[in-house]
């Protein structure tokens, strides 16, 4: 394990869409929020879920005992549940809060029961549903679709037609939404310099995104960043399909930055 985040993060960005440890990256991404704090409870409380999962393998023989079991360790024994109070409260999103709150964002939430269910042998994946988060666990031939924001409860499976109704995402479009959240509360509040700190984690983790650089570009130019910001758009150019609405965007966008430069 690297003792620097970013040196962390930056091959997580270079290795791909995963799957990851994505607890671990989700905590390396809170770490950054957390100079010179250990890591090392957050890891053991980790530790203790996937052991505690493990140990319950014999009850996992469908889907739903792994829905149950998750359930009953996440929720049931160890308190997690989402936080309606506070909703928009940053912590939500900052997976070291998270763990000794107890409480948090439904994406949040669903890396801890995404890290518990593959403990387990369980494959999980996120789901992105219209304004929520939820998480789909597949055994065998069977899947079920679970609400970690309402303590793991059951919402659906293939077999009653409704976990086919979102899209499966990857581990690292997981991460970037959890980052996401943090950067646009940022800038709804106007913390321009954190929302342009966010954006620069999320190009970290998915380098290969355009559209993730063309957005840092944004907020570096908004800041005055020009230098950066011109950089952003060059990469993003390099990586976006020349014709694309997102290419002739970046296209007009480094034009008018040359503008402002000369």
């Amino acid at each position: 394990m690297s003792a620097d985040p970013n040196a962390f993060l930056q091959r997580i960005g270079e290795s791909g869409e995963g799957p990851h440890d994505i607890a671990h990256v989700a905590l390396m991404l809170s770490a950054l929020d957390h100079p010179g704090t250990s890591l090392e409870p957050a890891l053991a409380h980790l530790r203790q879920i996937a052991e505690t999962m493990r140990a319950g393998a014999g009850l996992v023989h469908r889907v739903t005992d792994g829905a149950q079991l998750l359930s009953s360790l996440l929720a049931g024994r160890l308190g997690y549940d989402g936080d309606r109070m506070t909703y928009d409260d940053p912590q939500n999103a900052d997976l070291m809060a998270v763990i000794e709150r107890r409480r948090g964002l439904p994406v949040a939430l669903g890396i801890l029961y995404i890290h518990a269910a593959r403990a387990v042998g369980l494959r999980a994946s996120g789901l992105n549903t219209r304004g929520h988060f939820v998480v789909r666990l597949t055994h065998r031939h069977d899947d079920v679709a679970i609400d970690p924001f309402n303590g793991g409860a059951v919402i659906g499976s293939e077999a009653h037609g409704h976990a086919g109704l979102a899209e499966q995402v990857g581990d690292i479009d997981v991460l970037l939404r959890l980052q996401n959240n943090l950067k646009i509360r940022a800038l709804e509040q106007g913390a321009r310099e954190r929302g342009l700190e966010l954006a620069r984690r999320m190009t970290l983790i998915a380098p290969r995104r355009a559209d993730l650089w063309f957005d840092l570009g944004r907020i570096n130019e908004a800041l005055g960043v020009l230098g950066a910001a011109r950089k952003a758009y060059e990469v993003c150019l390099a990586l976006a399909v020349a014709g694309e609405a997102l290419h002739n965007e970046a296209v007009l966008s480094l034009s008018q930055l040359k503008r402002r430069l000369n």
